[in-house]
């Protein structure tokens, strides 16, 4: 049986005559913690935004769990165990925590009246503060709209959401950039405890400590492709530099020279 959670082939994506995305053939297994860089403009969103259904890729394969995926959109990548926190955190602004936390997922009650069943809320609620205990997250009131929140709060909530339930697959999109250092401390604990518990990862970051800290490996995008695939023991930050900015393509990826 594979160990193989995630892979892409040849994953493309063209906006009209702009090449964000070009040939990415990328693997994650399973348990293995992966840090995407590169430079603003490099691909690494787009990347993300394939994989998870938010975007529909121009040409490529994704297989996902030994079977090839085509999902139609977030909520079918979430379906399939792949959870996602977006650099614009995907909230809805006008519901509080719980909401948040289950939308697309709700719990119901009295599932034998069928259309007429109730939601749970209090089975919610429950599960919410039983999520940001286990995350470390402390939001003073889970019943505030997400909009009256901080950023900080926003961003938490997003990541207490993924951690809340059980995924094959988290993905992390700049998931500390608008956080304070103590805020940021809890993400790296939340992203420890899911290496603890064989959960694999992906984390998109320009924050160089952060990912020598946290990650196995280290795949490094440029001007749309992939330019590197690197075993953090087997290199440092000024090499990854290197890599970003184009002083420097591993042997293999000469195209995206």
């Amino acid at each position: 049986m594979s160990d193989v959670i995630l892979e892409t082939r040849g994953l493309t994506k063209h906006y009209g005559g702009v090449h964000a995305l070009n040939d990415a053939n990328f693997v994650l297994h399973k348990g293995e913690h992966v840090a995407i860089m590169g430079d603003n403009g490099a691909g690494k969103s787009t990347f993300v935004r394939q994989i998870t259904g938010v975007e529909q890729r121009t040409s490529g394969d994704i297989m996902f769990d030994g079977a090839p995926v085509q999902f139609d959109g977030p909520l079918d990548a979430r379906r399939a165990g792949i959870e996602t926190v977006f650099q614009t955190l995907a909230l809805a602004d006008d519901l509080d925590v719980p909401d948040n936390l289950f939308l697309g997922r709700e719990i119901t009650k009295f599932d034998w009246l069928g259309p007429f069943r109730f939601l749970d809320y209090k089975a919610m609620r429950q599960a919410t503060i039983d999520g940001l205990e286990k995350t470390a997250v402390k939001i003073p009131n889970i019943r505030n709209t997400i909009q009256n929140m901080s950023g900080g709060q926003r961003q938490c909530v997003a990541i207490a959401r993924t951690a809340t339930f059980h995924s094959k697959l988290t993905i992390m999109d700049e998931p500390t950039a608008a956080l304070g250092v103590q805020e940021t401390a809890q993400v790296e604990n939340i992203i420890r405890t899911l290496k603890e518990a064989g959960e694999p990862l992906i984390l998109v970051s320009h924050n160089m400590r952060q990912v020598f800290d946290l990650v196995d490996r280290i795949v490094v995008f440029r001007r749309g492709r992939i330019c590197a695939n690197l075993r953090k023991e087997d290199t440092d930050g000024q090499d990854v530099v290197a890599y970003i900015t184009g002083a420097k393509t591993q042997e293999g990826y000469e195209d995206a020279a």
